[in-house]
């Protein structure tokens, strides 16, 4: 895998901690992913945290039911009605996740030096000798001196919610393990993680494709997060199943990578995927943490030059319980920006933290300063070199209209689209203003009834860095004549103006279809 140069201007320049943020109705490039919990599921707290910055609603299965997030569901809507910001919904898999069951939900002391038992036999009652797991394969797949990890949403391992095990033998379907730490689990699920060994259990589980096909189905679910995506197979036989399900056809793909096998695969996994998340939780146990960096920069810099979103997860732990984040954590979520990431994924944080609201608007300050010294100039070389020559039609215009905006000091990019693919790919080049996607709607009909498209390309433009979705008016074609583009373009102006993004006497780049043409033009606006 190729790392990247640091993507900073050199040399910084200082900026004034009292300078306000350019925008109000963004607080970042950089987009903010929410999962949504017992303390971020009420209307107020969602709206709360989508006027802080969060634009895409994450729903996480490996607990609670199909009613409980239906709820959580039904709360988004209404905040999305009242604080008119739109938010797209990501589904995130159980997949080949190996879980202790503990059915009575009683605190379990582990320690150290002490051995405790693995068993596949959920009869059993969960107890600081013995741990059922909800995997029956475990005593093929381990040996003794292999590491297994034991926690509630797979922690640092260093606090005493978690805990790390020796395999000291296998006998029969049992492991017996030696405790490494002291620790006390509580609840009735903990992830259980096998430290860089396969494990024999489906991507897409029967349980995920029963919640995709009703509650996915329901609610025309925007991402699906393919949790321990292993191999480019697995994205495949997702894209399979939803292309059975009616709308989930147009659901894209997020590849959730969490560990060696997916990184082994992860040139193949992202031709496949539409997208991918990094997992760091994972990843960070079954890498040594010498090498967590060197892997988060690579696959980064693989899906820039893609042009697939990059998600990266597990950054402000601290959060959960604390106001502030660490120094590190705060040059964490820096880093990201500068080595590409295009959303920020917020997992206990938001989902059972004391501060979501707190947490997304901190990410989002932090996110808004590293844009500030992000080398564009050096991106932008980067990116047009690594895409060679000759150019495809859409490339070179997406790129030209980036370097117009740049040289003629635009304020915002307006593209037309219909598929959201031009307008992805403007986002590409990371300009150094937002990208305003006016998404037309385009009719279909499946011969019963008819429709318009356009609603899942304009919500899965919320993932991407600088990208700002706009629905257009569905009797104004984008291929249509320069007098209906001209009434759509002042929506999307006046948009802008009340945004905040364009003021008078701006300059703005539109891209736009005129007949089999590309157009890029460049407008300079009066009071």
């Amino acid at each position: 895998m190729h790392s990247s140069p640091l993507l900073i201007e050199e040399p910084i320049r200082m900026i004034s901690i009292l300078e306000p943020a350019k925008y109000s109705f963004f607080p970042a490039m950089t987009k903010i992913v929410g999962t949504l919990g017992p303390k971020s599921r009420s209307v107020e707290v969602i709206s709360s945290c989508l006027k802080a910055g969060m634009s895409v609603a994450r729903f996480d299965f490996s607990w609670g039911d199909a009613e409980y997030h239906q709820e959580t569901l039904e709360n988004l809507k209404t905040a999305i009605k009242t604080t008119k910001k739109l938010c797209a919904v990501m589904l995130d898999t159980v997949g080949a996740e190996m879980q202790v069951v503990n059915k009575n939900e009683t605190a379990i002391s582990l320690e150290a030096d002490s051995q405790v038992v693995l068993t596949p036999d959920q009869g059993q009652e969960a107890s600081s000798e013995i741990l059922p797991i909800n995997f029956d394969g475990l005593a093929k797949s381990v040996t003794p001196g292999d590491t297994i990890f034991v926690g509630q949403y797979l922690f640092t391992g260093s606090e005493t919610t978690s805990v790390w095990l020796e395999v000291a033998e296998v006998a029969g379907q049992d492991v017996v393990c030696t405790i490494k730490n002291s620790a006390t689990l509580a609840g009735a699920l903990f992830t259980l993680h096998a430290s860089q060994i396969h494990i024999d259990l489906p991507t897409l589980t029967e349980k995920d494709k029963e919640v995709i096909s009703t509650w996915g189905v329901k609610n025309k679910i925007d991402f699906l997060s393919l949790s321990y995506t292993r191999h480019a197979e697995d994205v495949r036989q997702a894209r399979e199943f939803l292309s059975t399900l009616g709308d989930l056809s147009q659901t894209q793909i997020f590849a959730k990578i969490e560990n060696v096998e997916g990184l082994t695969h992860f040139d193949e996994i992202l031709q496949e995927a539409d997208g991918i998340i990094l997992s760091r939780g994972n990843l960070g146990i079954d890498l040594p943490p010498e090498k967590v960096f060197y892997f988060q920069k690579s696959a980064l810099y693989k899906c820039n030059m893609a042009g697939k979103p990059a998600v990266l997860t597990r950054v402000v732990d601290s959060m959960t319980d604390n106001l502030r984040p660490t120094r590190a954590e705060a040059t964490d979520v820096a880093n990201a920006v500068l080595d590409g990431s295009d959303a920020i994924l917020l997992g206990a944080e938001t989902l059972r933290g004391l501060y979501p609201v707190e947490t997304i608007s901190t990410v989002g300050k932090i996110c808004a300063e590293a844009e500030k010294v992000f080398n564009q100039e050096l991106y932008f070389k980067r990116t047009v070199k690594h895409v060679g020559e000759p150019m495809t039609h859409l490339e070179s215009i997406a790129s030209s209209a980036v370097r117009a905006a740049i040289k003629v000091k635009a304020s915002v990019i307006i593209c037309f689209t219909s598929s959201g693919r031009a307008a992805r790919l403007i986002a590409k080049y990371r300009p150094t203003m937002p990208v305003l996607s006016v998404v037309i709607p385009r009719l279909k009909t499946n011969q019963l009834k008819w429709s318009f498209s356009g609603a899942f390309e304009a919500r899965q433009s919320l993932i991407v860095r600088g990208l700002f979705p706009m629905l257009a008016d569905p009797r104004h074609p984008a291929e249509s004549t320069s007098a209906s583009n001209e009434s759509i373009l002042k929506v999307a102006l006046d948009h802008g103006k009340t945004s905040g993004v364009i003021k008078p006497h701006d300059r703005v780049v539109i891209c736009q279809k005129v007949g089999d043409a590309s157009v890029v033009k460049i407008i300079e606006l009066e009071d």
